[in-house]
């Protein structure tokens, strides 16, 4: 931004330059092919960009990425000021050296709809007078991200707020304003819809009430927050939420799951994750018949009980996500419950579940458009089970198996069944080896196959296996491979020691020769 590209003059001037001072035409001597050569030579000269709209060139830019926008900026002062006033996505430093920079900055990006503002968590940040200057100067705004800016307060973030009364997205990472400006916020955005909250550092002891967003409110997320309770009437109060997403966030909040369908009627998307929420809570969730998505991510209170209650109510489930985090509290039970009342489902994703045929059968019989499943972490799934997805869940396109005590057989199971399948993708499972992965691949050639390589762990086991089978002894095998390795070591070492002679011989020779 400091320096000023030079402008790109079109070299047709200087043909017509030339042109003009040249002698007349001579009689019809030349030959064709001379003329020709004239022309494409001034053809080349042009510069073509020069007769293009400025609204082609911004849609050029627009199909760059970020970085070749940046050097196509520094080709013309043309190109300069249409690609800043084109962009319309803009990330900065926001350091407390960047406030001295920002009538200059969006003098150039006069354009910017989102912006975000990300400061290192050692420096500082920028304060309350440089968002008000960028209020000030993107009247438009209509998302805006807080990082790490640690200096801006109550007072800064409210009158942003007025400012920019338009804003639709907002999303701040440790911040430091408390529940005063944030309540200022939501009542001066009254056509916000996306709110995101992680890693607040003020101490929020107040409410924080919806205010004037409590109509427009269709997305909120809150991350990793020590007292989270504070944003219950929020949760409450947006009556035509559709996502609410907690993660990480400290207190009971059975109660909240419990008062909230009371006034939001349209919920789709529910996301918990290592929450102190059990199946109190999940029956409060099956109060939402618009439900289509569902994760419970490592909530160990949460048990078959719970799950079967949102299958019952939830008959429009179409995503299910379950992290039993090895609790053994969610499994056939829950699962064929999902499977007897949920016939929309199409992704299913199970880690730290153990699912057996029972379930499995009943997911494929019940479940027609599952499209998506992924087991893993799962010690009860082995070849039968996977033997009875491949011949159950015809629909099936995309299969995530990891860390499950599967072989070669379950494979060959797959490369039989699963008509639709178009990807797979097997990670951590010892009992798969390359016969197994090479024999899917030759049955099935257009599958799209993310396999483990047999590793020199699996190979080394191989080994001793054959050892053991032949009566010889493990000290020999051991030896072998130890031997094998410092000899691959050794070699190594040595070529580096080569290629550090040659350099030093031909930086002698170079030296000798100056």
């Amino acid at each position: 931004m400091g320096q000023s590209p030079s402008t790109l003059r079109p070299r047709s001037y200087k043909s017509a330059a030339a042109a003009a001072i040249s002698p007349p035409e001579a009689p019809c001597s030349e030959t064709p092919n001379a003329a020709v050569s004239d022309e494409s030579t001034a053809g080349s000269d042009e510069d073509y960009t020069s007769n293009l709209p400025d609204e082609c060139l911004a849609s050029i830019f627009h199909s760059l990425s970020s970085g070749d926008r940046k050097r196509s900026s520094l080709v013309c002062r043309r190109w300069l000021r249409v690609e800043g006033q084109s962009r319309h996505r803009l990330s900065l430093n926001s350091k407390s050296e960047l406030a001295d920079f920002l009538p200059r900055l969006f003098l150039r990006f006069d354009s910017v709809t989102k912006l975000s503002l990300k400061c290192d968590r050692r420096s500082i940040s920028i304060a309350d007078d440089a968002l008000i200057l960028i209020s000030l100067s993107c009247r438009n705004l209509a998302g805006l991200k807080l990082r790490s800016c640690r200096d801006l307060t109550d007072n800064g973030i409210s009158l942003f707020s007025q400012n920019c009364s338009t804003l639709q997205k907002f999303s701040c990472e440790s911040c430091s304003f408390g529940p005063k400006g944030m309540n200022l916020f939501l009542q001066n955005c009254p056509l916000l819809e996306e709110f995101s909250v992680k890693r607040l550092r003020g101490g929020y002891a107040e409410p924080i009430n919806p205010g004037k967003a409590a109509a427009s409110l269709k997305v909120i997320c809150l991350k990793e927050l020590y007292n989270g309770q504070c944003f219950a009437t929020l949760i409450i109060g947006a009556r035509n939420l559709k996502r609410l997403k907690l993660f990480r966030c400290t207190g009971d909040w059975d109660k909240v799951l419990e008062m909230a369908p009371i006034r939001v009627n349209g919920l789709m998307e529910v996301h918990l994750e290592k929450l102190q929420v059990s199946d109190l809570g999940l029956s409060s969730v099956s109060n939402f018949a618009n439900l289509e998505i569902l994760h419970i991510v490592k909530t160990p209170r949460c048990t078959n009980v719970g799950l079967a209650s949102v299958a019952e109510k939830c008959r429009l489930l179409r995503k299910l996500r379950i992290d039993g985090w090895k609790t053994n509290r969610i499994g056939d039970d829950g699962i064929i419950s999902v499977a007897n009342h949920c016939a929309n489902l199409q992704e299913l994703v199970l880690i730290g579940v153990n699912p057996t045929c029972l379930s499995l059968d009943k997911l494929g019989a019940n479940c027609p458009n599952l499209e998506r499943l992924a087991l893993c972490g799962s010690e009860s799934v082995g070849d039968a089970e996977i033997s009875c997805v491949a011949a159950k869940c015809v629909a099936l396109k995309k299969l995530c198996i990891k860390s499950c005590p599967v072989s070669d057989n379950g494979m060959e199971a797959i490369a039989r069944g699963c008509p639709n399948l178009v990807k797979i993708k097997v990670k951590k499972c010892r009992g798969v080896t390359n016969v197994g992965a090479d024999w899917l691949k030759g049955r099935r050639g257009s599958l799209d196959l993310d396999l483990d390589n047999v590793d020199h762990e699996q190979l080394a086991d191989t080994s001793l296996d054959e050892q053991e089978s032949r009566g010889g002894d493990f000290s020999s095998v051991n030896l072998r491979c130890r031997s094998r390795s410092f000899k691959m070591r050794l070699g190594s070492f040595s070529g580096t020691l080569r290629r550090w002679s040659c350099f030093g011989g031909g930086s002698r020779n170079n030296l000798g020769r100056n």
